[in-house]
């Protein structure tokens, strides 16, 4: 049986993922980084920050 957390936890990290994974490659962007493999890296980092972010964020909706 899933607990209601892990479930939240995983409908915010859909959003909250690719939210940063997105604002960290227009972030390189800018900065004036064209190559593949590092704005991969920055989508990369934005999805594995996202996974606490929203671990954070649930954890706080649900009060525990």
């Amino acid at each position: 049986m899933r607990s209601p957390l892990l479930k939240i936890v995983m409908t915010f990290y859909g959003i909250i993922g690719s939210t940063l994974a997105s604002v960290l490659v227009v972030v390189a962007l800018v900065n004036g980084v064209s190559g593949l493999w590092p704005l991969l890296g920055a989508a990369a980092v934005g999805f594995v920050i996202g996974l606490p972010v929203s671990y954070f964020v649930a954890k706080a909706m649900i009060g525990d």
